[in-house]
């Protein structure tokens, strides 16, 4: 297990992440489901992208577990659903904040309405290797994801970013989240497979670079 992680939901996707980013992936954890890998950045230094799962108490307990495995920074890159004017299917979103919009979020310490913060380092150099490609934003974390045509606070509602940063928090963990915008709230503007493949790829050489 490296020091830095790249946190995704889908094992799926934490497959493609490490084919994509390391040299020579190997498998350092299968425990529940959730793949995890382990390899040598083309630039140097290890780096491990782990799957967390569905759901904030998913993702906590498994920022958990990398916490005593020794991580120590960590981006989650993940997808999200943008609101009515705000942030549009395809976009990138540079999480400058996560606002708990209930549910279980109280059990990470985030009292509704409140919010988890990223690493401001960690912030920065996201901004810096991103640019103009990111939009940054708050979002909402929720335990399900919005009905059709739904409002709500931040650009854009995700299930797992305030469970992240949080319980990272708690933890003494640098932590910091970009999400690719997958579809709008409702299901309308959904991106095909391929867009939003090559989002994720773009989301997680960014996470990469910083850590």
């Amino acid at each position: 297990m490296a020091a830095a992680a790249v946190l995704v939901g889908d094992p799926g996707r934490a497959l493609m992440l490490a084919q994509e980013l390391l040299e020579e992936p190997k498998m350092s954890n299968h425990a529940r489901g959730l793949w995890g890998y382990t390899g040598r950045r083309p630039q140097g230094g290890e780096l491990t992208i782990q799957a967390t799962g569905m759901g904030g108490p998913s993702a906590a307990l498994v920022v958990a577990d990398l916490a005593k495995l020794g991580v120590r920074r960590a981006v989650r890159v993940g997808t999200c659903a943008g609101f009515p004017g705000g942030a549009r299917s395809g976009e990138l979103v540079l999480v400058s904040g996560a606002i708990s919009a209930g549910g279980s979020s109280a059990a990470f310490g985030v009292e509704t309405g409140g919010s988890a913060l990223p690493d401001p380092e960690l912030l920065e150099d996201l901004r810096a290797e991103l640019g103009d490609e990111a939009r940054v934003a708050e979002v909402a974390s929720l335990d399900a994801m919005p009905p059709a045509g739904a409002d709500g606070p931040g650009a854009a509602a995700d299930m797992q970013t305030v469970a992240v940063l949080a319980r990272s928090g708690e933890l003494g963990l640098a932590a910091a989240a970009v999400l690719v915008v997958s579809e709008e709230t409702g299901g309308a503007g959904r991106l095909e497979d391929e867009r939003l493949e090559a989002a994720t790829k773009r989301a997680g050489a960014a996470a990469a670079a910083v850590l």
